[in-house]
């Protein structure tokens, strides 16, 4: 789908729907969603109300937003894509305003990519800064140099480290305490490369400059210190192949079990 104007008209409906439903949260759905003109704005407007702005002035980060918006299209068509992702993966969300009004991962995720614009204008201290209130108000920890494709989905998100080199492609699921870490000292590039379609469950660890290639169903818990070839199961600490996922995407199915296909 990933149209901006289709998305929003769903989730202006159902904002009215649910106020209907809970007239105490009425005020809430006219603020958050129902008073903008647009999912960008009210995406934005999720951002401001989480972060904390006595440090940078109120008027300032919307602009911020706004602009990086305006300058690449590829933020709004991201804002879309994991909505949909949401929608289509996470068995606890039924419509598409849940994920940008309840669900901290969609929003870390949205402030991640305003922070990864800054990173690349070279206004690094400002996304260092915005990245350090994601920390606070999330629990969740995505460096602004991290390269994230588009469709990706962080269920429950808490715990998620992704470090400044790693690469993740698109429609990629990612359960919570996963980390994409370094594994030792060294500088420049050292974190991981994930492919499209890949799923990553719980508590997971990639560590170091390894490439897991499309379609890989990495198995929860697991420590990944080598490079994993497409379309393979892995599992165990420290992680091996243990078999191939049914599915070529396993991130769109999210299922997690080993399964005898897999062992």
């Amino acid at each position: 789908m990933h149209d901006p104007e289709y998305l929003w008209n769903i989730i202006c409906d159902e904002a009215r729907e649910l106020s209907q439903q809970e007239p105490l949260l009425h005020a809430f759905f006219e603020a958050s969603v129902l008073s903008h003109q647009n999912l960008a704005s009210a995406v934005i407007h999720r951002l401001a109300t989480a972060l904390d702005q006595s440090v940078l002035q109120v008027p300032a980060f919307p602009t911020i937003c706004a602009t990086a918006v305006s300058d690449d299209a590829d933020i709004l068509r991201n804002f879309c894509r994991d909505l949909e992702a949401y929608v289509a993966r996470d068995a606890a969300c039924d419509r598409y305003i849940l994920p940008l009004l309840y669900f901290k991962g969609y929003p870390a995720l949205q402030l991640q990519r305003i922070c990864h614009w800054l990173w690349g204008r070279k206004q690094r201290i400002l996304a260092l800064f915005l990245h350090s209130k994601m920390t606070e108000n999330f629990a969740v920890d995505i460096h602004p140099g991290a390269k994230i494709g588009g469709g990706i989905m962080l269920d429950h998100a808490t715990g998620l480290v992704i470090g400044e080199t790693a690469v993740v492609g698109d429609n990629v699921s990612i359960l919570h305490s996963v980390s994409l870490g370094g594994s030792g000292v060294q500088r420049g590039d050292r974190h991981p490369k994930i492919g499209h379609g890949v799923l990553i469950a719980a508590g997971a660890k990639i560590l170091g400059n390894v490439t897991v290639g499309d379609g890989v169903k990495v198995g929860a818990g697991s420590l990944v210190l080598e490079s994993v070839p497409p379309h393979v199961t892995v599992a165990g600490v420290p992680a091996r192949v243990v078999g191939v996922p049914q599915e070529t995407l396993p991130a769109l199915e999210m299922d997690q079990y080993l399964d005898s296909n897999d062992a």
